[in-house]
């Protein structure tokens, strides 16, 4: 039971205490039934809020990447068109024009003499589509003549590969002799031969 005092108190403000108590009862009501609800709601907004970000963030992230890709490769389909339209001989008499045209007057502006010259036809190798023309040149002159010769042809925008350099000391005054292995490739066709 009840202590007189609180009795007397109860009766004698119950008027304004019973609407307290239901208003306090209504606010309670209220606060379980609808603001902590969306309190909770409203933390898992953001929570979602703050994931989605993140999933964009990361989405942006791989389009980049996947944009730079493609540009990557587009860029280097370019230059590999560019590389065989430009730079590479279209078939085996450009390739031979090439090289039978251009080393000797190399040779002949660097002050070394041509002696000879051999030409190996090699196929392409499975999954390429270019031919290989290798050369073995000998060629005999002073050193900074040869020196000479090797970077002009180095420098050369033709596309020649230097695939191999001797250099044999000759006997009694006489020129060194060099001998250079030389390649170059060209396009693969029906009759690439």
């Amino acid at each position: 039971m009840m202590p007189p005092v609180v009795r007397r108190m109860t009766s004698d403000y119950r008027r304004v205490l019973l609407p307290c108590l239901v208003i306090v009862f209504v606010n309670v009501v209220v606060y379980v039934g609808a603001v902590r609800p969306l309190a909770s709601r409203s933390a898992g907004v953001a929570t979602r809020a703050a994931e989605a970000r993140a999933a964009l963030a990361a989405a942006t992230e791989d389009e980049a990447r996947a944009e730079a890709l493609v540009t990557g490769t587009a860029r280097a389909t370019t230059q590999l068109q560019q590389f065989y339209g430009q730079l590479l001989p279209t078939d085996l008499s450009a390739a031979r024009r090439l090289t039978y045209a251009t080393i000797p007057r190399m040779a002949r502006e660097s002050g070394v003499q041509y002696e000879a010259r051999t030409t190996k036809v090699e196929a392409p190798q499975k999954g390429s589509r270019v031919w290989r023309l290798a050369m073995r040149l000998d060629l005999h002159g002073s050193y900074p003549a040869l020196r000479k010769f090797l970077d002009a042809l180095e420098a050369a925008p033709e596309f020649l590969v230097v695939d191999g350099v001797t250099l044999a000391d000759a006997d009694g005054g006489e020129p060194l002799a060099l001998t250079l292995d030389v390649s170059t490739y060209y396009r693969a066709g029906r009759d690439a031969r």
